[in-house]
């Protein structure tokens, strides 16, 4: 039987699902997005342009494909009720519903949960709908506080006193900012990564640990961005964690499915590696982006298995990951983030990319070639034996496009930097 897959998203993200979904010899791949993203279109076989979160439209759009699975990208779109809205439809969506998707989208409920649930990791924490409160919080505090906005910001809202703020600027932050709701927590000290699960009627499959790079220039300077770049290893874990650092992760990860029966997709956990083990910087309802760029190209599961699995309520497939390391690299256009300019030309496509994977984000398609918006452009992932041997590839493919009116952060997946993390925690652990 051949299924027909809606894909629901237009971002790098989306377009690393839609090539795993293109994988499989039975699945029919349409999209949706309020963008078009030429490297989706290439694979689709029909794509509507509507916005990500009009539950409506993209309902009316599935129901005029005869789809039957749908797979939802975005954040926004799952806090919108996408997912919902689906399932309602008789759509198998492989998304939570928006009750469920709180864990990413309502930052202080996220807390509340994992304190009300025993999940382990949970930092010390404060919810304040005051701003005023919020502030005066920040002052009186002896230790440094990242401060989150409740809700969602892009993955650019949260300032962390001590590291890119001082309290001072915190203070300003919070009283300047548009932002009425507001969690300060703990800072914590250490290395992040994620782990990505595939959740579906309580059970869960796990897949390579990545460490994202979120800080905009090289040597993790500048402010944060929706995410430069990341690497995974050709094992589960990366070279600053042990097997029982992973282990102690997928645990956390255990606690929130079992305490969240009914949640479906993709449940992401942002963990701190601190010297006493993994902490919770947040957890998110979908792919990472760019992780799932990371964890796609090394599934050699077909996705759809695990995506029909879910819809039948069968028992989800073992996933098998080949033994390869990645390294990731998104291209950004000059002046990102703050002052972005739009319209270079982008050098480089999925042929002349060489070894590496080339997974458009951000772009607008015209006659005479692929050009920049303002946003994250474009990104290219080298796997190899190694992660040396991935970025090598990565950079081959970089070269290639060239940078006229391009940024990249280069230092992603090279031996400096990997030292440089080994380094940092085994002096957290005092070894």
């Amino acid at each position: 039987m051949t299924e027909t897959v809606l894909l629901v998203g237009g971002g790098g993200r989306e377009h690393a699902i839609a090539r795993a979904v293109d994988d499989a010899d039975d699945a029919e791949l349409y999209a949706c997005a309020s963008n078009r993203n030429p490297g989706i279109d290439a694979l689709a076989a029909g794509y509507e342009t509507v916005e990500e979160t009009d539950a409506d439209a993209v309902v009316d759009y599935a129901e005029s494909v005869g789809a039957t699975l749908s797979v939802i990208g975005p954040e926004a779109a799952l806090a919108a009720g996408v997912a919902d809205a689906l399932d309602d439809a008789g759509v198998y969506a492989f998304g939570p519903h928006a009750e469920e998707a709180r864990i990413e989208t309502d930052k202080a409920f996220q807390r509340e949960f994992m304190e009300d649930n025993d999940v382990p990791g949970c930092p010390a924490y404060e919810t304040f709908d005051d701003p005023e409160a919020a502030a005066d919080h920040l002052r009186d505090a002896d230790e440094d506080l990242a401060i989150k906005p409740r809700g969602l910001t892009g993955g650019k809202g949260v300032r962390v006193v001590g590291d890119q703020v001082t309290k001072a600027e915190g203070v300003d932050y919070i009283l300047e900012s548009d932002y009425e709701e507001f969690v300060l927590e703990e800072r914590l000290v250490g290395e992040e990564f994620t782990i990505q699960a595939f959740v579906a009627d309580g059970s869960y499959r796990v897949s390579p640990a990545v460490q994202d790079h979120k800080r905009a220039y090289e040597g993790d300077e500048g402010p944060n961005t929706g995410g430069m770049g990341s690497y995974s290893d050709a094992t589960f874990e990366l070279p600053f964690m042990t097997e029982a650092d992973y282990t102690e992760a997928v645990e956390i990860l255990d606690a929130v499915v079992e305490a969240l029966p009914g949640y479906k997709g993709v449940l992401y956990g942002q963990f701190m590696l601190t010297a006493e083990g993994p902490k919770i910087v947040e957890f998110n309802a979908r792919f990472g982006d760019p992780e799932a760029m990371n964890t796609l190209p090394v599934l050699e599961t077909e996705f759809l298995d695990l995506l029909v699995a879910a819809r039948d309520g069968d028992d989800l497939p073992e996933l098998e990951f080949a033994d390869r390391a990645t390294v990731c690299k998104y291209a950004v256009p000059d002046g990102y983030p703050t002052d972005p300019t739009a319209g270079a030309r982008v050098g480089v496509d999925p042929e002349s990319a060489g070894e590496a994977l080339l997974f458009y984000a951000s772009v607008e398609s015209r006659e005479d070639g692929v050009f920049t918006t303002t946003s994250r452009s474009f990104a290219v992932v080298g796997r190899g034996e190694t992660i040396a041997d991935a970025e090598a590839v990565a950079e081959e493919a970089l070269a290639r496009a060239g940078e006229e009116g391009l940024r990249v952060r280069h230092d992603i997946g090279t031996a400096e930097l990997l030292q440089q993390r080994i380094d940092h925690m085994n002096e957290l652990r005092g070894d």
